[in-house]
């Protein structure tokens, strides 16, 4: 059930179905002493939030900005319920795609700072390596920056701020324009793109790489903290099962060759990690290429290296002329 953030009576109120009311949100990094649901739970009407100015200076520019409400992860959502916290995560990116505005608290940008000076800690801001903070980005309507003080930056939106934050990002800027459409602003970039966009961010928790990215890529699954590098192997096997999109295997052109001993066993051509998605240009790609062009099939090693123990050469080899052949064509491919 939804629960927001009363900015004026610090309560927390819960809605059913489409009931929820207009309210900003909070995208921020999380620092070592946050408050929980629990913390907050039990404070006065009175109370200001203790040792959280972050916290009280969200309630606070929400209530300039007219809004009653507030949602913010680390006090709304009650983790102690696993129940609770897969629900969260797998609605995370619709939350911040509902608000009204979102605010982004970067915590390490100095007050007065201009970030167009290339000097400004905004270029080196925590907030912009992150993995969960990249759909914060890409799913409101509306994305204010806010420096340490709770000074306003600007848009994201903004010309000159939107190039900016594309540069830092690598994200292109037509991506981040803001309008009425705008999950069509990326609903037509390819799985091996929007992977390279987290590819270099980072998460604490190993599963997170994967439970992050459910909602860019509009797809659930069910939690299992302490699975490891499985979560993204089955976020993986979950966009080939509801995707035809084959730049899912467009993976490794950071190198040409790998061994068997530094990958997975079973020779699957599934990415390890984001990691493997780190390449020069995916922009152009396609979101499809023909199996035929493929020497081998999904549920095998190559036929040409399977008894070879030595160095065989990375699956992405064989998509890199497809997908690079196919940069200019506007069309999708379909799945033969």
């Amino acid at each position: 059930m939804p629960r927001l953030l009363h900015v004026k009576t610090r309560q927390f109120k819960e809605f059913i179905g489409h009931t929820v009311p207009p309210y900003a949100i909070l995208s921020h990094t999380w620092g070592p002493n946050e408050l929980t649901f629990k913390d907050v739970q039990g404070l006065a009407i009175s109370d200001t939030f203790p040792n959280d100015s972050k916290i009280d200076g969200c309630c606070a520019r929400a209530h300039q900005d007219g809004y009653e409400y507030v949602w913010i992860d680390t006090i709304c959502i009650d983790k102690s319920s696993s129940a609770e916290l897969s629900e969260a995560i797998n609605s995370m990116f619709d939350w911040y795609y509902n608000s009204g505005v979102c605010y982004a608290y970067l915590s390490d940008v100095d007050p007065g700072e201009d970030p167009l000076d290339p000097r400004s800690s905004f270029h080196t801001s925590r907030w912009f390596t992150r993995g969960w903070t990249l759909q914060e980005l890409l799913a409101p309507d509306a994305v204010l920056f806010f420096d340490s003080g709770w000074n306003y930056i600007g848009r994201a939106h903004d010309f000159k701020l939107m190039e900016l934050v594309a540069h830092i990002t690598k994200i292109p800027a037509r991506v981040l324009q803001s309008d009425q459409f705008r999950l069509g602003r990326f609903r037509h970039q390819s799985i091996a793109e929007k992977m390279s966009w987290a590819c270099r961010r980072e998460v604490t928790r190993q599963e997170d790489e994967a439970y992050s990215l459910l909602g860019l890529f509009q797809i659930n699954m069910p939690l299992l903290y302490g699975e490891g590098d499985r979560a993204f192997q089955r976020l993986q096997n979950e966009l080939i099962r509801v995707s035809d999109d084959e730049t899912i295997f467009a993976w490794g052109f950071r190198s040409t060759t790998y061994s068997y001993s530094t990958r997975r066993p079973s020779g699957s051509l599934l990415a390890s990690s984001l990691r493997d998605f780190e390449v020069p240009d995916v922009a152009g790609f396609s979101t499809g290429v023909s199996p035929r062009h493929w020497p081998y099939s999904c549920d095998r090693r190559p036929t040409t290296t399977e008894h070879t123990t030595g160095p065989v050469e990375s699956p992405s080899v064989y998509l890199r002329e497809s997908l690079l052949g196919r940069k200019s064509r506007k069309s999708t491919l379909r799945s033969l």
